[in-house]
């Protein structure tokens, strides 16, 4: 897939495509088992902007953040997901446990993390909003996640064997 490029080579085409007054929206996560939660999230960040860029926790990265059982999904897989809906125009992989010397790196417009998030706990937010950029919370849907439909077959695998 074409959209799922190096930080590098990143760099260089939203660089071009800021000079052609393009809005470049930055968002990140794990996206373990992609959801209704996360297409519903990633179609309103889309809207906020021209491109959106959705940087990646590797394997590595989501095993330090979720625990050695996570993710389920490996991240070349997870990257061919996230690639292929319509809302996401570039996918990155970053290994550090946050995204920040991305987002320094990248410098976006916007900022967006979902509602699970306060923005004061939002990474990034002060650099983006140095150089003028904002950084936007958009609501979560409720109950919408990985960890919950872990939890649910855990739940039902565990019935099953009583």
């Amino acid at each position: 897939m074409e959209n799922i490029i190096s930080r590098e080579n990143l760099k260089e085409r939203l660089d071009i495509l800021k000079g052609e007054g393009k809005t470049i929206v930055f968002t990140n996560g794990c996206f373990d088992i992609i959801h209704a939660g996360h297409v519903r999230y990633l179609s309103e960040a889309k809207k906020l902007g021209d491109i959106l860029v959705l940087a990646l926790n590797s394997d590595s990265s989501v095993r330090l953040i979720k625990g050695d059982e996570r993710p389920i999904v490996p991240e070349e897989e997870r990257a061919v997901v996230v690639g292929s809906l319509k809302s996401v125009d570039y996918v990155t992989v970053f290994d550090e446990e946050t995204p920040l010397r991305l987002i320094e790196y990248l410098r976006p417009h916007i900022l967006v993390k979902g509602g699970d998030w306060n923005e004061e706990n939002v990474v990034g937010r002060d650099a983006v909003r140095e150089w003028g950029g904002e950084v936007v919370i958009i609501p979560e849907v409720k109950g919408a996640s990985t960890t919950n439909i872990i939890e649910k077959i855990r739940n039902n695998f565990s019935l099953q064997k009583i």
